[in-house]
């Protein structure tokens, strides 16, 4: 690696960030059930711990993502405590992520319920939700809505649309200077025949009407096979409507593999648009981890997707994007791809390595927390209490 391409790389690292879910240091499983691991976090103290932990050995998650419900069950009188933690481990309070699903009185759906009574209790929780983002000092209320219908003809699309335009522009109006809401789509699950939110070019509608502190929410995990989210991705960079990014990885659908371990390559050319546009300058786009850990271990788990993301991160930077332009421009093709996939194929993990030694982290995340005491010391003081269950993600 030339000294320009490492460079470019320390560059890239340095300002590299991705926030991680406090949910994903929980217990938590499927529809079916789930599996208990010794070392998950049941508690909001316990998550920023862990949070901490994974910073601390990856120099590269400064921010937790929060469930109201799940972190913040007592809402606003619950941010001291939050404010505290923030204090005692270096980590501060991320996304502030409102829950339309839990709730029995959401089975037929949330902000777009046909009752006018549970839309008004959804949208108070979003605006609630707000609030606690203000007074904690956070930048983004993800919406994930997970409305829609399971049977052709039991809901009307059409009433549904305006009834979620009103909900997320009186969302919008509670949002304060800085502030920003982000709304997320998913083509399907829970609901089977149309989810209310089913794609990039519906929530991007939502968010240009709600307002100019709207922006859209991508996940990996939230497409159809085949979907070419690197494009969705340069569409939405280019009409500055991209506010975050969800990170994770899937083989059929869903997502809840960890980031790279089914399409690195996929991974790369998403990075590879953000690191390329020209828009990227003009917004902060918020990227962020969104999976569950069922089977591998919490904390492994967080620490390998993250040290993951900067390594394919670091790939994307390789790219010559002057040379690349060129062979793009006349049309040579064979030559073109080799410029952009030969930085995929470069093994980045010495100069990140590098980098890691000069700014003074763990040269090497994932075997550090396997021979250090953190790990060993939360298996066995939370051994007991996860032995006895618990709710799912709380």
């Amino acid at each position: 690696m030339t000294a320009e391409e490492t460079k470019r790389v320390w560059a890239a690292l340095d300002g590299f960030k991705i926030e991680v879910p406090s949910w994903g240091f929980a217990n938590t499983g499927t529809r079916f059930g789930k599996f208990l691991q010794p070392a998950a976090a049941s508690t909001i103290a316990q998550k920023f711990a862990d949070a901490a932990e994974v910073n601390r050995l990856t120099g590269a998650a400064p921010t937790v993502a929060l469930h109201v419900l799940w972190d913040l069950p007592g809402g606003l009188a619950d941010v001291p405590a939050i404010q505290a933690l923030e204090a005692k481990h270096g980590v501060k309070a991320g996304s502030i992520n409102p829950n339309l699903f839990q709730d029995q009185i959401y089975k037929f759906g949330s902000i777009a319920n046909p009752s006018a009574e549970i839309r008004a209790k959804a949208v108070q929780h979003c605006v609630d939700s707000v609030e606690i983002g203000k007074a904690l000092g956070s930048k983004d209320v993800s919406m994930w809505v997970s409305d829609g219908s399971n049977y052709p003809g039991t809901q009307s699309m059409r009433r549904r649309i305006e009834w979620l335009q009103d909900s997320l522009n009186k969302t919008h109006a509670a949002l304060g200077p800085g502030q920003r809401m982000l709304v997320e789509y998913k083509p399907f699950e829970p609901t089977f025949y149309h989810t209310d939110i089913a794609d990039w070019g519906m929530a991007r509608e939502l968010a240009r009407t709600a307002g100019p502190q709207a922006k859209v929410l991508v996940d990996t995990g939230h497409h159809a096979l085949g979907t070419n989210i690197e494009q969705i991705v340069t569409w939405l960079l280019h009409l500055d409507a991209l506010g975050g990014f969800h990170f994770n990885d899937r083989k059929f659908a869903d997502d809840d593999l960890t980031l790279g371990s089914i399409d690195p390559y996929q991974v790369f050319r998403i990075f590879h648009e953000f690191i390329s546009s020209p828009a990227s300058s003009k917004g902060d786009v918020a990227f962020m981890i969104d999976q569950s850990h069922n089977m591998k271990g919490k904390l492994e788990a967080m620490v390998q997707t993250v040290v993951t993301a900067q390594e394919l991160y670091a790939k994307a930077a390789l790219v010559d994007q002057e040379k690349l332009a060129e062979l793009q421009d006349r049309c040579e093709l064979v030559a073109a791809e080799e410029a952009f996939r030969g930085a995929f194929w470069t093994d980045v993990r010495p100069v990140v390595k590098e980098w890691r030694e000069a700014r003074g982290l763990s040269v090497d995340p994932l075997g550090d927390l396997h021979a250090g005491e953190y790990l060993k010391t939360i298996t066995a003081e939370r051994a007991a209490s996860n032995a006895g269950g618990g709710s799912s993600y709380a």
